[in-house]
């Protein structure tokens, strides 16, 4: 609510509609990301090796995942890998500790070992274990080939760990390399996500304002400009109608028009492009500087203390 508490009392929101943060509450459930979550769920309950979900950037890969590990049962213990471009023995590290396991030797077998007494423990618990890998596509031909025989942890009966591998769709080309084959052979659900189309742009931009239980909305014209820049891409998407809220406090409006989408790109564009070549003149259009200036900085400052937040911690 940082950045958007300049316009909170004018909107009365009560949490922040177009934050860039994957916050599964404002999930939109669109038929592609629907389908996602049902294919991947599949996966889990049958105890598939690997699963997959590619996407490009800002079509809410991460979001969607959020949104399906806060489904699973407790029995389904989870671990995050944020950052892939690491050693295996530092992704085992980084597995293990956000099982809550916190090894003392960062050697490769001891590391294994430890792993493998914990995902029998949890199996005689009747617990599974699913090991998810976002950003997957940085990963290297050599890890994804340790990954798939750390796959081979297995009972007779069952294997002991899944894994979600989630990234671009330079994730499903290094899949379909021939070096990768036996990974690939071990992929029991592959998902694509799609951008939006114009009509869940629309339903998209309502959702999450009613979910941020807001007193405004986009015009039809105006949903359908958001489409037109964006592409159906969701984190454009609320890149482009932050900055047109921001348009629409400066005008103290509580409807949204096409006017005040355009406008909030033409001040998005300008700052992702650096400064502008001349002042803007006028009082409102200076208000409205200052107001996205102050906006850009703190969203800024607050995903980069999420990013220190979440990174995994005790790497050697």
């Amino acid at each position: 609510m940082i950045a958007g508490a300049v316009y909170q009392e004018l909107y009365g929101f009560q949490h922040r509609p177009f934050s860039l943060t994957p916050d599964p509450d404002f999930l939109y459930p669109a038929a592609s990301h629907q389908e996602a979550i049902e294919f991947l769920t599949y996966g889990l309950s049958e105890g598939l090796g690997f699963s997959v979900l590619t996407g490009e950037v800002g079509t809410g890969k991460t979001t969607l995942v959020h949104a399906l590990l806060a489904q699973l049962p407790d029995s389904v213990k989870t671990a995050y890998v944020l950052n892939p471009v690491l050693s295996f023995p530092e992704i085992l590290v980084t597995i293990l500790d956000d099982l809550g396991i916190h090894p003392v030797s960062t050697r490769k077998a001891d590391l294994l070992t430890e792993l493998n007494r914990f995902l029998l423990e949890q199996h005689a618990k009747g617990c599974e274990v699913l090991v998810v890998i976002d950003e997957a596509h940085n990963l290297t031909i050599s890890l994804l080939e340790e990954l798939r025989m750390l796959s081979n942890l297995e009972t007779s009966k069952a294997k002991l760990v899944h894994f979600l591998l989630i990234g671009q769709p330079e994730l499903d080309a290094l899949l379909d390399l021939p070096g990768i084959r036996q990974l690939k052979q071990r992929v029991g659900v592959r998902v694509s996500l799609r951008p939006l189309t114009s009509d869940e742009t629309e339903a998209y931009i309502h959702h999450r304002l009613r979910v941020a239980g807001a007193h405004c909305r986009f015009t039809q014209a105006a949903a359908d400009q958001v489409f037109r820049f964006s592409g159906g891409i969701p984190r454009l998407i609320n890149q482009i109608c932050h900055a047109a809220l921001v348009a629409g406090y400066v005008a103290g409006a509580r409807v949204i028009t096409e006017a005040m989408v355009q406008r909030g790109r033409r001040e998005l564009m300008a700052h992702q492009a650096g400064p502008p070549q001349q002042q803007i003149g006028g009082s409102g259009r200076q208000r409205f500087a200052r107001v996205s200036a102050v906006l850009l900085f703190l969203t800024v400052a607050t995903i980069l203390g999420l990013a220190i937040i979440l990174v995994p911690q005790g790497l050697p």
